[in-house]
């Protein structure tokens, strides 16, 4: 929800006299919006957005994308719309436009700058799993294969870095829903504490039993 953070540079008179609001910039997954569609938090941050990256335009046929552009400028017609992979865009396309308009703003919501106007939804939460130790990669990948089938719906963002049994370069992954992907990434610093570091975001995930079974995949 983008709305506590525009009311921050507006309520809060220290912000407001050393800051201005640029514009309101939202990342749209193109394969993945629409199950999102109906929920709060998607369609406030379409409203608001002054500029969208539509994203993943690689995953999705140019019918999909044209059908979903103009289900965005159904909701916000002002929106300037850039179609993007791995978000790549150029710089001066969000930042510098000054397109934020305070009034366009309350015409969208006009309790925007009132107090707990926006409550967020409390079963959407992240959460960090930070384990020393090295991972045995064939279990990893059983237990993040029925995890992705089991629970790929509700696992909105994932990714982490991970030292892997045997590797001497760090593992990287990244994953939204079911769409999963990981690389080896630069060498593991002699300094450097060799660790596993995980992000979730999503929906009713049971914290408990994700740090449970990350720690069985470990050697």
């Amino acid at each position: 929800d983008p709305a506590p953070v525009i009311q921050t540079f507006f309520v809060d008179e220290e912000i407001q006299t050393q800051l201005d609001l640029d514009a309101v910039v939202t990342v749209v997954d193109a394969k993945h919006i629409l199950e999102h569609w109906d929920s709060d938090e998607a369609q406030e941050q379409i409203a608001f957005a002054n500029v969208i990256l539509l994203n993943k335009i690689d995953l999705v046929d140019p019918q999909q994308l044209e059908e979903l552009e103009q289900k965005i400028k159904a909701m916000n017609g002002l929106v300037k719309i850039y179609r993007t992979q791995n978000s790549d865009v150029e710089m001066d396309s969000v930042l510098g436009v000054r397109a934020f308009d305070l009034k366009q703003a309350l015409d969208i919501d006009p309790d925007l700058l009132g107090e707990d106007a926006h409550e967020h939804d409390e079963s959407v939460f992240s959460f960090a799993i930070v384990e020393s130790g090295a991972v045995d990669l064939e279990k990893l990948n059983t237990w993040l294969r029925e995890l992705l089938q089991s629970q790929g719906q509700n696992i909105f963002r994932m990714k982490g870095i991970l030292n892997v049994m045997g590797e001497e370069n760090r593992f990287v992954f990244q994953g939204v829903h079911m769409i999963f992907e990981g690389r080896p990434d630069r060498a593991w610093k002699p300094d450097e504490t060799r660790k596993n570091e995980l992000v979730f975001i999503g929906r009713n995930l049971d914290e408990n039993q994700f740090r449970q079974d990350f720690q069985a995949c470990l050697v």
